[in-house]
């Protein structure tokens, strides 16, 4: 039953004259948009206007709201930080939303060990040691990385490689690693080489140049020329890289923030600057909202980026427009990273220049992602003539089946729709319970599995659903979805062609109680197209099996032995030293092992010779 529309004067005495988050809400409780203000009774006075005086996107939002609920905060600081949570958990349909809400990639620098190593670290930095960034992409930091141990021959290595080598690795052979592992460095000459990529990273070039010149001059006076040789060179390539890479001298630590709009749709260019360097740009496209004005779209990416999960605010944002609470934004982040933190908008010179590069930037990606939209909407519409569809394709879900000669059976579905592949909705099903190598029962399973499921949490059914396989697994997709009363869902097999070439499949469409093939030639969009979620269900499939097999082939057969807990494993792996050895010893050797009885010897003994 839904709520019949309030009265605006209650609305305005119930509504405190004090800062905090309000939340309008429709008649069946939907969270409709989320906001913050200074005076919560002000703030809701301009939304009660004379719908004649409100702009499209408000008056719509007028019309479906049924009531509005307040929290009273503290401070607007306090309204800032719970504006942006609750975004996040309620995803309101009329608030600006970011797609991309993945953490940033940073550089991490393991200074408390004896050998620090530099590696890619995405998540809570909670670890010891020294962070840098936050990068706009994972191939920056990649890069960067392969630049430092070029530059310094840190090493990259994992711990366990690192401990374990008995002579140098490639990495000293083609000079990107002084080898401290079998130490042919001291840890005195190490730690001052991850100390210059440190400085480095923090922009400081010119101060690493100017010790690296003392150096060479120091060895150059001591006779040791080949050292001094090593210092020259190494003096060079950051010479040639500071040419190249570097924006400007001193720029320091910068973000720019652009934003590009078309046809209701926006896209975000972020463009990072870290120790003078450029780091590269990184699109990130609105999932609601798109329609906003551009001052919105960048207060909404500034409080959702750097408050939620993205990273730490730089000392300097460069801005396409100045967003509204553009002092309250301030003040927060400068708060919450110990620093000054400026937001200002450049009308000219280099900052202006970086600017403009950051909008063109977000031009192409949202260009590219239109015409992405277009040609993805018009395969759909082709795809959804081929299968006699009467209305629109919203939702295809892809079905397959990955395992070693019946080892490890795992099925994977995944979902694409009209935006492209929605990876939040993909899922894994491990398959018990089946004859090994019996595709159909494992495809039986998974879909009775995926659509009771759906079934019971009243979910929305794909329109077409994609089997990759031939007639038979088709047949086990059709009986599945009838033994569970699932009416209105396409089914379409994906055959492998002759020699399992590409473009030669056998399409095989469900029609009631029959079966129709289909063969469209190599260059058809459609084809391509459902090679495309073919290939990604392939992918994810075997991605989890070889995940399963690895698990269960390094799961020791003494994990599933009632009165075998891990003491006992431990104390028998040590003795008879491995598994093999357990194996190969008698109940009297295996008794004789301290915690295991003659009657525990006995279960063991069986279970590896009883087979």
């Amino acid at each position: 039953m839904k709520a019949e529309k309030p009265d605006p004067k209650s609305l305005l005495d119930r509504a405190p004259a004090a800062p905090g988050v309000y939340r309008m809400l429709d008649g069946e409780g939907t969270v409709l948009y989320v906001g913050k203000a200074r005076n919560l009774r002000r703030r809701l006075a301009s939304y009660l206007r004379p719908p004649a005086r409100l702009d499209p996107k408000t008056r719509a939002m007028m019309g479906q709201m049924a009531t509005i609920e307040f929290t009273v905060t503290h401070t607007e600081d306090e309204a800032l930080l719970l504006e942006n949570n609750l975004i996040k958990e309620y995803r309101p349909r009329y608030n600006v939303l970011l797609r991309d809400d993945k953490s940033y990639p940073w550089i991490h620098v393991s200074t408390d060990q004896p050998f620090p190593r530099l590696s890619f670290h995405r998540g809570a930095r909670r670890g010891k040691g020294q962070y840098f960034g936050p990068y706009p992409s994972a191939g920056a930091v990649r890069t960067t990385l392969a630049l430092l141990q070029k530059l310094f021959r840190v090493r990259l290595c994992e711990d366990s490689f690192f401990r374990n080598r008995s002579r140098p690795c490639l990495q000293y052979q083609i000079r990107r690693c002084t080898a401290p592992c079998v130490g042919l460095i001291g840890q005195a000459g190490y730690r001052q080489d991850v100390e210059d990529a440190m400085d480095f990273l923090r922009g400081r070039s010119e101060q690493v140049i100017e010790a690296l010149v003392g150096r060479m001059e120091e060895a150059a006076g001591e006779l040791e020329f080949e050292r001094a040789a090593r210092l020259r060179d190494q003096i060079a390539a950051l010479r040639r890289v500071q040419e190249r890479q570097y924006v400007t001298t001193g720029s320091g630590e910068v973000d720019v923030v652009a934003c590009a709009t078309a046809e209701g749709r926006a896209c975000i260019g972020l463009y990072s600057i870290r120790g003078g360097r450029g780091l590269g740009h990184r699109a990130i496209f609105p999932s609601q909202g798109a329609d906003a004005s551009v001052p919105e779209l960048i207060s909404a990416f500034l409080s959702q980026h750097y408050l939620g999960r993205g990273s730490e605010p730089p000392p300097l944002i460069l801005v396409q427009e100045l967003p509204a609470e553009r002092e309250l934004l301030e003040q927060v982040f400068s708060e919450r990273s110990g620093r000054r933190v400026r937001i200002t908008r450049p009308l000219r010179g280099e900052r202006r220049r970086w600017l403009d590069l950051a909008r063109d930037n977000a031009a192409v990606s949202l260009a590219h992602r239109q015409s992405g939209s277009e040609a993805l909407g018009r395969r759909l519409a082709a795809l959804k003539e081929l299968v006699g569809l009467e209305r629109a394709i919203g939702r295809i879900e892809c079905f397959d089946i990955s395992h070693t000669r019946g080892e490890a059976t795992v099925a994977s579905c995944v979902v694409f729709g009209p935006e492209g592949a929605v990876k939040s909705a993909w899922r894994r099903f491990n398959i018990e319970g089946v004859a090994p190598g019996d595709d159909y029962a494992a495809m039986h399973q998974a879909l009775s599995r995926r659509f009771r499921r759906l079934r019971d949490e009243e979910a929305s059914l794909p329109d077409l659903l994609l089997i990759d396989g031939g007639a038979g697994q088709v047949g086990a997709a059709c009986r599945a979805l009838a033994e569970l009363g699932t009416d209105g869902v396409q089914v379409l097999g994906v055959a492998k062609g002759p020699e399992r070439r590409p473009g030669l499949e056998t399409l095989i469409l469900s029609q009631g109680e029959g079966r129709e093939e289909l063969r469209l030639p190599p260059d058809s969009p459609v084809l391509h197209l459902i090679q495309e979620i073919r290939d990604e269900a392939h992918r994810f499939a075997i991605t989890g099996h070889r995940q399963r097999r690895g698990r269960a082939r390094t799961r020791s057969a003494l994990e599933d032995l009632p009165g075998i807990g891990p003491r006992r494993r431990q104390a028998l792996l040590q003795r008879f030293g491995g598994l093999q050895g357990v194996a190969r010893a008698g109940v009297e050797e295996l008794s004789r092992t301290p915690g295991i009885s003659r009657e525990l010897a006995r279960r063991i003994h069986d279970m590896f010779h009883d087979r």
